[in-house]
């Protein structure tokens, strides 16, 4: 009990003398305290002598870092599903050389039951007549006037564009590069038709068909005629979205389903640039239609256009799609 009672003045007196030295006493269990006054306090608190060189430390247990709320993280992207009202058709136009019996209001609300976004290929683009081309500007060689083989010129490069744009937005795309209208022109539907057949086969998560075309407009001496859609300072080459019917006695049970997504496209695209879309165009051939639940053929601008307004309004394009990527309520 004694030698308790002197330890413990013995260790007093050192704590002090180690205050007045070295200011506070320091952590015993800190690995940078001395090992010679490791040994020495030690000796006071237990009475055993150790050798400096056999005294281990161990290091001090440390409490678990609180998480950092100051960490900025992702937001979530709010997934926005538009919703079309019956004033909303109002303001649609279509045009139609027959009788038709197309509720546009309805088809407009017709809800959109759809998700292009994934890993799997959602959306195909194709070219029936893939050579069509702009004005020209002496940077390729056409194969006949406002025709050319060179893909960087023709529809294949607008499809490409568009493809792009619907990729880094979420929805996987297969484009068919294939130039159906050559060597015979006549032959492209039945081409083209033969293309989508085999990638519907070979992708049955295909939903959206997109048959991109340019227009032709001629004056009575046969010369291109320009229009254009002038909106924030720049110039665009105008849409029209073509839907095919079952009036030339072919079967397409389908053909009101793509006339309710070119109309919510358009309203879309009218939102985003007003002007952009020309009256949808309703016709009695199929244009291949038939083969996908939602298929449109599509006029990106005019002969008389530069690729690059026929650019800017298929980067248009693919925005209205996006918009409708997820459906619509």
């Amino acid at each position: 009990m004694e030698q308790k009672v002197l330890r413990a003045g013995a260790l007093a007196l050192v704590f002090a003398l180690l205050l007045r030295l070295f200011g506070p006493v320091p952590d015993l269990s800190a690995s940078s305290l001395s090992p010679k006054i490791a040994s020495l306090i030690l000796l006071l608190q237990t009475g055993r002598l150790v050798r400096p060189s056999q005294i281990v430390f161990s290091p001090a247990p440390t409490e678990p870092s609180a998480p950092d709320d100051t960490t900025p993280t992702d937001p979530v992207q709010e997934i926005l599903i538009p919703t079309f009202s019956a004033q909303d058709a109002e303001g649609l136009k279509i045009n139609c050389s027959f009788s038709h019996t197309a509720d546009v209001p309805r088809l407009l609300t017709q809800p959109l039951q759809w998700d292009l976004t994934g890993s799997k290929p959602t959306v195909l683009i194709l070219h029936t007549h893939g050579t069509e081309s702009f004005a020209p500007t002496g940077e390729y060689v056409e194969s006949t006037p406002y025709h050319t083989t060179d893909t960087a010129n023709n529809m294949i490069s607008v499809g490409a564009y568009v493809a792009e744009l619907l990729e880094k937005g979420g929805i996987s795309v297969l484009q068919d590069t294939s130039l159906h209208d050559t060597p015979s022109y006549n032959a492209a539907y039945t081409n083209s038709r033969k293309s989508i057949e085999d990638y519907l086969q070979e992708y049955p998560s295909i939903r959206l068909v997109l048959d991109l075309h340019r227009d032709s407009f001629e004056d009575e001496a046969g010369n291109q005629l320009v229009q254009t859609v002038f909106s924030q300072n720049t110039t665009y080459a105008p849409l029209m979205f073509v839907v095919g019917t079952d009036n030339s006695g072919l079967t397409h049970p389908n053909w009101q389903n793509n006339l309710s997504l070119a109309l919510k496209l358009q309203t879309q695209l009218e939102d985003i640039c007003p002007g952009i879309c020309r009256d949808i165009s309703l016709r009695a051939q199929r244009f291949n239609q038939d083969l996908c639940g939602q298929a449109l053929l599509v006029e990106v601008g005019a002969s008389g256009n530069t690729r690059q307004e026929a650019l800017r309004s298929a980067g248009l394009l693919a925005e209205g799609i996006l918009s409708l990527a997820h459906g619509s309520k």
